[in-house]
């Protein structure tokens, strides 16, 4: 019986890396990086510069999606509503995640709560 369960643990143990093969590559679709700033502007260009360094690096297309408006609030709250999915992230700066929450008291997201630091 010991050796019936031993063979069991090690056959189990050998079919463990099959399961890291079977994973899909990352990124498998275009990535979005959001950002609440104008076209143009010095984060866009810098965006942009990364956008074009992570495209030549992984092989896959990164869109810049700039939502302007309210002082960066319409693209800070469509970087909080992205899906969680690894495909979407977002800049922002300190206008953006800690004077708006002083200077707006109703926001569509939370600074603290929403968002996490890459």
């Amino acid at each position: 019986m010991k050796a019936i369960k031993t063979s069991f643990a090690l056959c189990a143990a050998l079919l463990l890396p099959a399961a890291a093969f079977a994973q899909t590559k990352y990124p498998a679709k275009p990535l979005r990086l959001i950002l609440p700033f104008a076209a143009g502007s010095a984060v866009d260009a810098l965006a942009r510069l990364y956008a074009q360094r992570i495209t030549e690096s992984w092989g896959q297309q990164v869109i810049v999606d700039n939502r302007v408006g309210a002082n960066g609030i319409i693209g800070m709250e469509a970087i909080a509503r992205a899906p969680a999915d690894g495909y979407s992230i977002g800049m922002g700066n300190i206008a953006t995640l800690t004077i708006n929450p002083a200077l707006y008291p109703k926001l569509p997201y939370d600074s603290l709560r929403d968002f996490i630091p890459v």
